[in-house]
């Protein structure tokens, strides 16, 4: 019968290389290699995961020419010696087992490569301190080191270095690559007149710029023959005032598109801060960002095969892309993390299934710990060699089993222990699910999260887990049901601090206020400029009122913590609607129309004019009401999880509940 994705799920060959579909998983960094560079079982098991759903073709990120030299992540591929391929055919035939094609993002980091993990310093185009190095400097103290401009001779010696680690996949049984030219690499700092300052052949020009990308363009297909796919990705626009733009990116696709085979069209840059966003967007972001750019690149060279990323959600998304002709190819990265399943879903008829990722960006920040990679909405991710293709056992011996909470992480513990097999009931005190993530969706552009939430509770009415809304749990009630294990998923309430006035009638919850449940005045103050605080700011102002925001600390920091990646997108409304955000003042007495504040910089006591008070400084687990629920089964057999274990965000909730579960 087929799928009603007739675009999306068409094969097609490229140099006699079969794409069953037009689905890449764009280039993650997983963090599973071992510490030489080389990959290790637990990779394959999470990629044989992920190919498992249906994707053709899955990348691998920043994997390096020879991470001797150009190294920038904890834990990444090293493709400088022939090591590599025995361990790499592990790969590419575990994703063949699948129909996908295995694929490395071949990439070198240039100036970016970091003086702590190479003892050296880096190479470029040009001379320069990069940012990344300054930061670092900063943070140690100590002088910054200048990267080193490549002679001739470490030119000719790292193009091909790009070439032997092309073959070197080949060799492996790889029938593509893909060549990172993007995101200011060591191949757009010679092209990009953002980093290249040369004064040879190498420099000035676009087409001098352009050399460096065209001779290992050339050298990889010497290299590789011609029964190899060539995927190359680029920023279409580096967005930075002195980067390349899109006119001059069309010339310089005009250059090379005659040595590649598929043209991967990102933006933005990797380590000039403000400009990550373009290639890496939070949920405050438009969805399919980066769509137009591929689109006209498109127009501009109809023969040339053209991949779009950048925010692209669902399948509906990607069928109504490639159908409209925009792009041949669309790629996902953390869509597919948050559901490896979702192509196999959406063939089958299942869509409304799919897990939907909340571009939280706690995939990425995992890396920067460093740590494994895992998706706040997936917890399986990760723990493949634990999870075999992504799926819990089945028990061994069927319990009943109580949750007592049905937020996220109560949520997730139902599931889990539905999909192992056991008899599940859960309590909820009020009438609907989701617990605070039904505040959290309130702001316009919680879109994301609301379609999880909406997951969520689809998924829960799909399970055969008995569940009892309006309806308070008790150690008495629990008693009487007899339970063999008990789940305690009863998150965390407001924090209160304890100060003059606190208790007035008209101090709330922000996001009560926020959705309605509680009336506000026309002068609102907010207690707390954390992620919270800030859009229930911005929600408030929209509707008319007169708000202010008081922080403690002397900075937004909080925000950015707070904020899943979205501080300067929040900021940035901030500033745009006026709305002050007083910094180093501690709230000191509620009065019945002002706050009274301490300036800690100065001690001078400030008074705002207030006829509502919201506080937005955090939450504090229900300990109380969790130890309430300790005896309702045997003492081994109760668990604490989510917030009310302790506070933080859906990632770590979400896996909390899901550990816990997939054990009983």
């Amino acid at each position: 019968m087929g799928s009603k994705y007739k675009h999306v799920f068409s094969p097609i060959r490229v140099r006699g290389v079969d794409f069953k579909n037009r689905l890449e998983m764009a280039p993650p960094s997983p963090n599973l290699a071992s510490k030489d560079g080389k990959v290790t079982r637990e990779f394959v098991d999470m990629f044989r995961s992920i190919a498992s759903g249906g994707v053709a073709v899955i990348h691998i990120g920043n994997s390096i020419v020879d991470i001797s030299e150009a190294r920038d992540e904890e834990r990444q591929l090293d493709l400088s010696n022939d090591d590599c391929i025995l361990p790499l055919t592990r790969f590419v035939e575990a994703l063949e087992n699948f129909g996908a094609l295995a694929s490395l993002e071949i990439n070198h980091n240039g100036k970016d490569s970091q003086y702590e993990k190479t003892g050296r310093p880096a190479y470029s185009s040009s001379s320069a301190v990069s940012a990344r190095e300054a930061e670092r400097a900063r943070m140690l103290g100590v002088d910054p080191i200048p990267t080193i401009e490549m002679t001739h001779e470490k030119i000719k010696e790292t193009v091909e270095k790009y070439a032997m680690a092309a073959y070197r996949c080949k060799r492996a049984g790889m029938k593509m690559c893909m060549i990172h030219g993007g995101h200011g690499n060591l191949i757009s700092q010679f092209s990009s007149p953002l980093y290249n300052k040369r004064t040879d052949e190498y420099g000035g020009s676009l087409e001098n710029r352009a050399r460096f990308t065209i001779e290992v363009l050339d050298r990889v297909r010497a290299m590789c023959g011609e029964d190899f796919v060539i995927e190359m990705r680029i920023s279409a626009d580096e967005i930075h005032p002195d980067g390349m733009h899109f006119d001059e990116t069309l010339k310089y696709i005009a250059l090379f598109k005659d040595k590649i085979d598929i043209l991967h069209v990102s933006a933005g840059l990797h380590a000039e801060f403000e400009y990550m966003r373009n290639w890496y967007q939070n949920y405050m972001m438009d969805r399919m960002y980066n769509v137009h750019y591929a689109e006209k690149i498109k127009k501009a060279f109809p023969d040339l095969l053209v991949t779009t990323v950048g925010s692209i959600m669902n399948i509906d998304m990607a069928e109504d892309i490639i159908a409209s002709g925009k792009a041949d190819f669309v790629a996902m990265c953390r869509p597919i993390l948050a559901d490896p399943l979702m192509p196999k879903k959406y063939a089958t008829g299942h869509g409304e299934d799919y897990r939907p990722c909340i571009r939280c960006q706690y995939c990425g920040s995992r890396l920067m710990i460093p740590a494994v990679i895992n998706c706040a909405v997936n917890p399986l991710l990760g723990e493949e060699d634990m999870f075999p293709l992504g799926k819990v056992t089945k028990a061994e011996q069927k319990k009943k089993v109580a949750v007592v909470g049905g937020g996220p992480a109560g949520i997730q513990a139902l599931l889990t222990l539905c999909e192992r097999g056991h008899d599940v009931t859960l309590y909820e005190k009020n009438g609907y699910l989701g617990g605070s993530l039904v505040y959290a969706i309130i702001p316009s552009f919680k879109q994301d999260l609301r379609d999880y939430l909406d997951y969520l509770i689809n998924q829960v009415k799909k399970s055969p887990a008995r569940v009892l809304l309006n309806t308070e749990a008790t150690s008495e009630i629990l008693d009487v049901e007899n339970y063999d294990a008990v789940i305690i998923a009863v998150g965390a309430e407001p924090t209160v601090p304890d100060l003059p006035g606190i208790d007035k009638p008209h101090v709330h919850w922000a996001p009560e206020a926020d959705a309605g449940e509680v009336e506000v005045g026309d002068k609102i103050v907010i207690i707390g400029a954390g992620a919270v605080g800030i859009e229930a700011a911005i929600d408030l102002k929209e509707d008319g009122k007169n708000v202010t925001v008081i922080e403690m600390l002397p900075d937004l920091r909080n925000l950015r913590v707070t904020s899943s990646g979205a501080a300067s997108e929040l900021t940035q409304m901030v500033r745009d609607l006026d709305i002050p955000v007083r910094l180093n003042c501690k709230l000191e007495e509620v009065t019945d129309n002002s706050v009274r504040c301490q300036d800690t910089t100065t001690g001078e006591t400030l008074e705002i004019a207030a006829d509502t008070v919201l506080l937005a400084i955090g939450v504090t687990p229900r300990y109380a009401v969790a130890d309430s629920f300790r005896q309702c089964a045997d003492a081994t057999e109760v668990f604490v999880v989510g917030d009310a274990a302790y506070t933080g965000n859906i990632g770590p909730a979400v896996k909390s509940a899901f550990r816990v579960a997939a054990y009983i």
